[in-house]
Order: C-alpha cells, then structure tokens, then sequence
C-alpha cells in the first residue's frame, strides 16, 4: 500500500461507483477523454487503453486503430463489455480484468497506452507507470489524463483538507507534478506535451515519449 490507497479499497470504491459513473462523470470528463484518445491514435497500432472502466470512451475511437481494455473493477468491466456489444465496436479486441501494477502482456507490444483519470487512483503509481513502460514499443507514447495537485493557494489547502475523505472514494487530490517528472526522467521518457484540460483545468493532458536510445 502507498500513500494510504490500497487495491482492495480502490477496487470496492469503484464498484460502489459503477452504476452511476457515467452520468456523474461522463459531461465532466468529456474534453480530457476526447483529447487523450486523439492523441493516443496519432501513433497507430495497437492501443492499451488501462482503467477503461464502463468502457465509456470507446465510442469515441475512431476505428482506425486496434484497443484492449484493462481495468481491476469487474463490475465497471462489465458495463464496458455490454456497451461493445450494444455499439458493434469491432475495433476493441478485448477487455480484460486485470491489475495495471502487474500487466500479464509481454515487453513493448503496445504503441500506445492510454490511462485515463487512473494513476491518482492506484496505490503505486511510479510501479504502475513503469507497467506501462514496460508494456510499450520504443518510440510509443504513454498518455496520461491526470489529476496534478496544485503548488500553492486555496486549491492546495483544499486539497490537503480533503485528501483523507477522498483516499475513501479511491483517489488522491492532491498528486504533485514532481512525482510525474522524476519518473519521466528515470524511466528514460520525454515530456511532450502538458495541457490543462477541463474542469478549471484541474486535471492535465500529459504525453510521454519512451526513447528509443
């Protein structure tokens, strides 16, 4: 367990969460969800699309690439795997209940892979972050919607104050860029691209280059 977020507890949040996921979140994380699968496709291939939830994003690709879904919560996967049916979304080539610290796929598969509103939410996110490395080709892009703490002011000190009730629901508040950028700079990847996404710019489109040197 790390910074007080375990798998059992993040795994009974979420399934407290599927019923009603995507009508609470689906208007508020539209713009991030919409902007990471563009970036994601840039690169072609093969997507791994990690915490994919009620698969509320897949519609949203545009087909021309391939997508397998992972995520913990069984329930939210359920909901996922219903909506592929329903929407005849070809391209999606599995969906599967799996842990994003412990990916049973083989080094450097992927060329892409996307995490939306996920590394706030597992309890060692550098171990989960190197999971995904490992997973993807040299050259391939990590892309990442995530939550970044703020360094100062009231939304920091709101943070701070509501960080024990929001551990209870599965996440952290209050992530600081710093542990993205270390990571980045260890695990041999480029910063390209950090821009604010919707709401009030509380979270952040975040791509990473793995180099291939």
């Amino acid at each position: 367990m790390a910074d007080g977020i375990d798998t059992r507890s993040v795994a009974s949040a979420y399934a407290r969460w599927a019923p009603v996921y995507d009508l609470i979140f689906g208007r508020i994380f539209r713009k991030g969800r919409h902007s990471s699968i563009a970036a994601a496709e840039i690169n072609g291939g093969l997507i791994l699309d990690v915490g994919v939830g009620t698969g509320i994003s897949l519609p949203d690709y545009s087909g021309s690439t391939r997508v397998i879904g992972v995520d913990y919560s069984e329930p939210m996967l359920r909901k996922a795997q219903e909506r592929v049916a329903e929407r005849r979304l070809c391209y999606v080539e599995g969906l599967i209940v799996m842990d994003a610290q412990q990916l049973a796929f083989p080094d450097a598969i992927f060329d892409a892979v996307l995490a939306q509103y996920v590394i706030t939410t597992v309890p060692d996110p550098e171990a989960t972050l190197d999971e995904l490395a490992r997973v993807l080709k040299p050259g391939g892009e990590i892309v990442l919607v995530n939550h970044i703490g703020a360094e100062a002011g009231l939304r920091r000190s709101f943070e701070q104050g509501f960080a024990p009730i929001a551990r209870r629901l599965g996440w952290r508040p209050e992530f600081p860029w710093d542990r993205l950028g270390d990571w980045a700079e260890r695990a041999g990847f480029n910063v390209v691209e950090r821009c604010p996404m919707p709401p009030l710019g509380h979270f952040s489109l975040i791509r990473f280059t793995k180099r291939t040197d």
